[in-house]
């Protein structure tokens, strides 16, 4: 029993978490305007969306998160519908971007994040879907038909390193998905870990080299769908949770360490 605590305590000294966005510091969705390049306020850098309001793309609730997560008040909702262009693209895009000095791009570090989906405006099973992804694409998450593979369908949420996946799961609807990039940006390597609902984490990716490199602000939180011909758009919702960035040893627990 000693032995187990003196081990738990030990864990929990290594580890920390060196960026938290699991949305605790914010109030309502408005919250994120007070973001801007002149006022780089809050955990979140706020600026590809479509033309509508915050609310249209973002909600917060504690409805939205994962029930087995403590530590998180409340989850996000983050919708794409017919307006949710950005810059003019042709691909609908919502994303939120770690607003942040600290070295979350340098050495070995995890960033965790929950995700689930409903019936309710269910993600396209017949598009690409780029999820909580990195600029470079060097690891990233995805789902629904990929663009060239065969086939004009795929149900399958997938882990990706450099555009070749690593693992895959059907992605049910109410299932809760937890998520840890292992990154090591020394070495140049990514692994992933991963539960469902409120079990721990566990490695199920050992990891392998890519070119991981990042400038500190380029991990997008949300999602990114490409347009397909003969495929009209639709409202599609994607909800997160529990996210943050640690160094040191893993947090296996959901949600993480308390603040």
């Amino acid at each position: 029993m000693k032995a187990t605590l003196l081990t738990t305590l030990a864990h929990i000294a290594s580890a920390a978490v060196i960026w938290d966005g699991r949305f605790n510091d914010l109030g309502t969705a408005e919250d994120l305007n007070k973001w801007s390049w002149s006022n780089q306020v809050g955990p979140y850098q706020y600026y590809i969306h479509g033309s509508g309001a915050v609310n249209k793309y973002i909600n917060f609730s504690p409805d939205y998160k994962n029930p087995a997560d403590t530590v998180s008040k409340q989850g996000a909702k983050f919708t794409l519908d017919s307006t949710a262009f950005w810059n003019g693209q042709n691909m609908r895009r919502i994303e939120l971007i770690p607003q942040t000095k600290a070295a979350i791009n340098s050495g070995k570090v995890f960033y965790h994040f929950s995700m689930k989906r409903t019936e309710t405006n269910a993600p396209s099973v017949n598009r690409e879907h780029q999820i909580c992804f990195f600029e470079s694409h060097f690891v990233e998450m995805k789902y629904g038909w990929i663009s060239g593979e065969q086939g004009t369908d795929n149900p399958n949420l997938q882990f990706m390193v450099s555009q070749n996946s690593k693992w895959k799961t059907e992605w049910l609807p109410e299932v809760w998905h937890n998520i840890a990039f292992e990154i090591d940006f020394g070495s140049g390597s990514v692994g992933f870990w991963h539960s469902e609902g409120g079990d721990p984490l566990e490695q199920v990716v050992a990891p392998v080299s890519t070119s991981a490199s990042s400038n500190g602000a380029d991990w997008h939180l949300g999602v990114l769908e490409l347009p397909r011909s003969g495929y009209t758009d639709a409202n599609e919702d994607f909800y997160y949770s529990g996210v943050y960035v640690e160094n040191g040893a893993i947090t296996t627990e959901i949600g993480g360490p308390g603040q």
